[in-house]
């Protein structure tokens, strides 16, 4: 999908439902690199996208990672599902991010090393905000990675709860610039 008919499609899916898509754009090259700064891709067994909307982060991980990593991507969005799966068949699908344990079940890698969300968590009620999370947490290896991006700091209590570290950087050359909470070491319950 070339950018023009990507932003095209994220924009369209926007105006339909704006608050399952969270943006008029899809994110920047310098917001996807900012996203990754932290992913030692020779460590990476397994990875998953959360939210991955027309696949800027999907194909920056098609890129990077190693022949054996097990990449599973989550998109809610049948259209855009769809041609993700027709652009990256060796990757696996799956349509809701509060049944991402259940999938990775079904593959056979219960926890993965990181996970990459582009999920709008501000356009969330509290509770899906939490359900998704929780998710995370038993997805998550207890050293593993979690990346967000939002466009507000809204998320930051809520992820220092349950990980060791949390860094927080500015994306300002994205529309609208970002914030990338990336969390490092699941806190033990």
């Amino acid at each position: 999908m070339s950018l023009t008919n990507r932003r095209l499609t994220f924009l369209n899916k926007f105006i339909q439902s704006p608050g399952q898509v969270g943006s008029i754009t899809p994110s920047s090259i310098y917001l996807t690199k900012k996203m990754f700064d932290h992913v030692a891709w020779d460590e990476v067994d397994a990875i998953v996208e959360l939210g991955a909307g027309t696949g800027v982060f999907t194909n920056y991980i098609f890129e990077h990672m190693a022949d054996a990593t097990t990449a599973v991507i989550i998109e809610k969005d049948a259209q855009m599902r769809q041609a993700l799966q027709e652009t990256y068949p060796s990757f696996y699908f799956g349509s809701d991010a509060a049944g991402m344990a259940s999938l990775l079940k079904k593959l056979h890698t219960p926890q993965v090393d990181c996970i990459i969300s582009g999920l709008p968590f501000a356009n969330f009620s509290p509770q899906l905000r939490s359900e998704i999370m929780s998710v995370v947490l038993e997805c998550l290896k207890p050293d593993g990675v979690f990346i967000a991006f939002q466009y507000s700091l809204q998320m930051k209590n809520m992820l220092k709860e349950h990980f060791n570290r949390v860094a927080i950087n500015f994306e300002m050359r994205n529309v609208p610039p970002a914030f990338v909470y990336t969390c490092f070491g699941k806190k033990e319950e």
